[in-house]
């Protein structure tokens, strides 16, 4: 295992440091979320207190069996990545990352698909994994026809990253369909919900993800399982047959609770007979590359120089 950024360390675990101690001020959150604060937590950026910036180049777009997505177009279009946002497959949305997808989409010369699926506890398990496959499968169909391409690309963070590999799974297994997405981009994502050992160990620290977090977030996703229904191979990837995957590039940071789901993922995908990127980033937190720091701006330059490249 190569870790990177070891020159941020001191930056990185001085935010950390700042960032438990300001979470250490508010209440603890723990069982589901009552509506209103649901309400107000879908409201809002993640790990952060203000709605996200929605973008003129984004437009809302509905494809698939009525599925939503937010679409942004450069110019120049060399391939097509479908984005799949985190959030604990309970928060997040399409419209939450506008300035960091059109300038992925600007720099990588992509048209950027990110799709708007079902979040639990409304709709937990398999409502957001069905969007996702269909949103896959109507890029496959009509990805030509609707950006000039059919370089297909597949990525997202946290539990974005989990539907991600779910959706390639999904559709070699159930359509019969590999090699249309030529590679995945995997930020910090939990892969076995059964909880690997860095998950149950890492505690109650205040960061943007520990113990209790994921174990709360688990149950909000699938609300009727318990650890055992947890490790079927369609709910944690970790424990699926992950041939004829495409390449991947695999990050996580030293700091999260999910760090082993990474590094076990990435040895089994590689065993698998794909090539794999992987990247640990020195202090780094779950969600790191949602804040303003040395090792988020490196990040998103070496998730750019991927997916511009990937699949040619």
């Amino acid at each position: 295992m190569t870790i990177t950024d070891e020159d941020c360390l001191a930056e990185t675990l001085e935010f950390n440091e700042g960032f438990a101690a300001t979470a250490a001020s508010r209440p603890a959150r723990e069982g589901v979320p009552d509506a209103a604060l649901l309400a107000a937590l879908r409201h809002n950026r993640l790990a952060g207190d203000v709605p996200p910036v929605r973008l003129p180049q984004g437009r809302d777009r509905v494809i698939a069996g009525g599925v939503k997505a937010r679409v942004f177009v450069p110019d120049h279009v060399d391939g097509v990545y479908l984005h799949i946002h985190g959030g604990g497959w309970a928060f997040g949305s399409a419209d939450g990352q506008d300035e960091r997808l059109w300038r992925l989409a600007e720099q990588a010369r992509l048209a950027v698909v990110s799709v708007e699926y079902r979040l639990a506890p409304e709709h937990p398990f398999p409502a957001g994994p069905d969007d996702c496959e269909a949103a896959a499968r109507w890029l496959v169909d009509h990805a030509a026809a609707e950006f000039g391409t059919q370089r297909l690309l597949i990525g997202g963070e946290s539990a974005g990253a989990h539907l991600s590999v779910v959706t390639l799974l999904r559709l070699r297994d159930r359509h019969g369909i590999t090699g249309a997405f030529r590679a995945a981009h995997l930020l910090f994502g939990p892969y076995d919900l059964s909880m690997t050992p860095s998950q149950r160990l890492f505690g109650s620290k205040r960061l943007l993800s520990n113990t209790d977090a994921l174990r709360g977030s688990y149950e909000l996703f699938t609300p009727a399982m318990g650890t055992e229904q947890r490790r079927d191979p369609e709910v944690s990837p970790l424990f699926a047959d992950l041939t004829g995957l495409p390449p991947a590039r695999i990050v996580v940071g030293t700091e999260d609770p999910l760090l082993d789901d990474s590094l076990f993922l990435a040895q089994r995908w590689q065993a698998a007979g794909a090539a794999v990127q992987l990247g640990v980033v020195a202090g780094a937190m779950h969600g790191f590359t949602l804040f303003p720091l040395t090792i988020t701006e490196r990040e998103l330059s070496r998730e750019r120089d991927f997916l511009s490249t990937a699949g040619l």
